[in-house]
């Protein structure tokens, strides 16, 4: 089992990036909470991963925090939760409103996530209610994203990869200035958007 991982960060494609520790590079799935945290491509990254071993793949989640990896965790076991909507829900909210959310059984907050349901929503405030409990937290140091030309498409792509449908990710991004800013600030400003 991997638990973690420091190295240098060798690549960024959201949701995806890369881990290089000692030759070898790791591809690690983050959720937009960590990849937006992380410092510039060369420089050190740590991060807590969970891995999961399929027949046909052995996948590497990365998590800024202790506290996303239990949520992450403790959200696969929840029924019909799988990672894809792990990393989505975490994504879309911090660990603290995921809990808040849960404890006052705001459903209407959760349906607001891809791929969640008013069903589903129900099942994870019923079984998750009883698992809540916060761990110690360590943040990663922040690094600042760089901005180009395709920062708009790559935001693009990383908001479809967390399951927006494109056609609604086109209307989120019309009602955000994307000019001068990297593909991190727009997904920032786009998932902002989102739950409030």
């Amino acid at each position: 089992m991997i638990d973690s991982l420091r190295g240098r960060l060798a690549g960024k494609q959201a949701p995806v990036i890369t881990v290089e520790c000692n030759g070898v590079g790791y591809a690690v799935e983050t959720p937009m909470s960590t990849y937006l945290e992380l410092p510039a491509i060369g420089e050190e990254v740590f991060i807590h991963t969970h891995m999961v071993v399929r027949d046909d793949a052995h996948l590497l989640f990365g998590f800024a925090t202790t506290d996303e990896r239990h949520l992450f965790r403790t959200l696969l076991k929840v029924s019909g939760v799988g990672a894809k909507m792990g990393l989505s829900i975490l994504s879309a909210m911090t660990v603290s409103d995921f809990e808040r959310y849960v404890r006052h059984e705001e459903s209407a907050m959760l349906v607001k996530i891809p791929g969640v349901g008013k069903k589903t929503a129900e099942r994870l405030i019923i079984e998750m209610r009883d698992k809540i409990d916060k761990g110690p937290a360590q943040s990663m140091s922040h690094g600042a994203g760089s901005v180009s030309g395709d920062s708009r498409s790559e935001a693009v792509d990383a908001l479809v990869a967390l399951g927006y449908k494109p056609a609604e990710v086109k209307q989120l991004l019309a009602t955000i200035d994307v000019k001068e800013k990297s593909a991190e600030d727009i997904i920032r400003l786009a998932l902002r958007r989102v739950v409030n």
